[in-house]
Order: C-alpha cells, then sequence, then structure tokens
C-alpha cells in the first residue's frame, strides 16, 4: 500500500470514530489541523507523512473524552497503523505525537518530553485552530459540552496552571 493509500484510510478510519464527536474535536477540526500542517510542512524540512498521519490521529480518542485516559488515543491509532503494516518506526512517532500535542501537556516542565518538528508542525496548527472565530466557538461548545458557566465575574482567570490544576479546572469558558 502507498502513502496515498494509506492516508485515505486514515481519513475514512477517523471520519468514522469521530462520528458524533463533541463539535470542537470532530472530523472538521481534524481536517481543519491536517490542511494548516501540510500548509506549515511546506516551509519545514519535516516528513510530510509523519505530519499528515499526526494530523489525522491526533486527537482520534482525546482524554477529556475517555474519562482522562491519556493512553486510549494512542493506543487505538497504534491499533489502526499495525493494521496497515507501517514500520514500527513510524508507528512510535505518531504514537509520541498524540501523547505529546496537547495543550496541557505543555504546561509540565518535563525536559525529557519527546519533541520532533513534525509535532511542532502538528501542535501549531491544532493552536491555529484554537484562536480566531473558529477556536471561540469551539471553547464555547466544549463548555456548553461539560455543562460550564459561560461567564462568571467573580472568578478571575487563573493565567499560571499546572497540568493537573489546568486539566481538572471548573472555570467557565470566559
Amino acid at each position: 500500500m502507498n502513502n496515498a493509500e494509506i492516508i485515505n484510510k486514515t481519513v475514512q478510519f477517523v471520519k468514522t470514530t469521530l462520528q458524533g464527536a463533541e463539535g470542537g474535536h470532530d472530523w472538521f477540526h481534524m481536517e481543519r489541523v491536517w490542511k494548516n500542517s501540510k500548509l506549515i510542512a511546506k516551509n519545514e524540512n519535516v516528513d510530510l507523512f509523519i505530519v499528515e498521519l499526526g494530523a489525522l490521529l491526533h486527537d482520534i480518542a482525546d482524554s477529556k473524552f475517555h474519562n482522562g485516559d491519556e493512553n486510549i488515543g494512542p493506543k487505538m491509532s497504534r491499533a489502526f497503523l499495525e493494521n496497515l503494516n507501517l514500520d514500527e518506526s513510524i508507528i512510535l512517532h505518531i504514537e509520541n505525537i498524540i501523547k505529546n500535542i496537547s495543550y496541557k501537556n505543555s504546561l509540565e516542565s518535563n525536559t525529557n518530553k519527546f519533541r520532533s518538528k513534525e509535532l511542532d508542525v502538528i501542535q501549531d496548527a491544532d493552536r491555529l485552530d484554537a484562536i480566531g472565530a473558529i477556536g471561540i466557538a469551539r471553547a464555547f461548545n466544549y463548555g456548553g459540552f461539560k455543562n460550564r458557566e459561560i461567564h462568571n465575574p467573580t472568578i478571575e482567570p487563573k493565567l499560571q496552571q499546572s497540568k493537573e490544576e489546568y486539566k481538572n479546572s471548573p472555570a467557565p469558558t470566559i
């Protein structure tokens, strides 16, 4: 199977898996991140195949929607990629991208964290999808999904948070 066929199979897998997902983390989010990742990658010295797979699979089973289980996404991706008979080095790279993509993981000061140019490209594309009109809509959609207040003027924003504080914050959307 060539890379284009693998990407097409991955697109179908993601569309099927995320059918009915929360609107801010659905197929359309994955597609926007995928497209932006490809645009960013044009100006970087990266493995485009890794970038495309990582972008398509980066939120395949986001821990926010799986009781905080940060392993389900990497495991699900590994199983899918193994079925495509991909090389172990590619599978491991994609697993590491998924494990390290989220904003909350950037709050940890672990110097042994996985880094790669491919992760950087996908992370930039993912964060671009968190700003502007789409980003605002995604924030409100997620806040509604979590049944959070839209705004509460008695709760001050907390600018410096640990990963655990960020993950468990009951703060309003704005």
